[in-house]
């Protein structure tokens, strides 16, 4: 198996032992696996502590540039899971959710957590994304 780490230079460093994506052969396509992205800038600061709505902007900025990274365009995503630390930001969420995927209209789940990796940051998205091989 063929894969590829993929991390954008204007990204924060990795935390641990992860990348913010990863490629992986799979015959005539390719998947794109997305880390949970949150809204913390390449310095390791919140974003728009406690704006729902200006972190979600940011986070599916984010995606696109790991996508972009691995040759792949957001219309390529195939599943989403978006957890919240509170559920009655749905609406606002899906807004932005909606704006992004509306023409790839992938498999999507939301749940509610008690808290993300970073204070202030209150949502995080993880996609998968598949295309054809060029």
């Amino acid at each position: 198996m063929n894969k590829q780490s993929l991390n954008p230079k204007d990204f924060t460093p990795a935390m641990g032992a992860y990348s913010h994506g990863v490629k992986v052969d799979i015959g005539d396509s390719e998947m794109l696996f997305v880390t949970g992205q949150i809204a913390m800038d390449k310095d390791g600061n919140a974003v728009a502590p406690d704006n729902i709505v200006t972190q979600a902007e940011y986070i599916f900025q984010n995606i696109i540039k790991v996508l972009n990274e691995g040759g792949s365009i957001i219309e390529d995503v195939v599943k989403a899971v978006i957890y919240v630390t509170d559920m009655s930001d749905f609406k606002e969420i899906s807004g932005v959710r909606n704006k992004y995927f509306g023409n790839s209209k992938p498999v999507s789940t939301l749940v509610e957590i008690s808290k993300t990796v970073k204070e202030g940051c209150n949502l995080e998205i993880d996609v998968i994304a598949i295309k054809k091989k060029n």
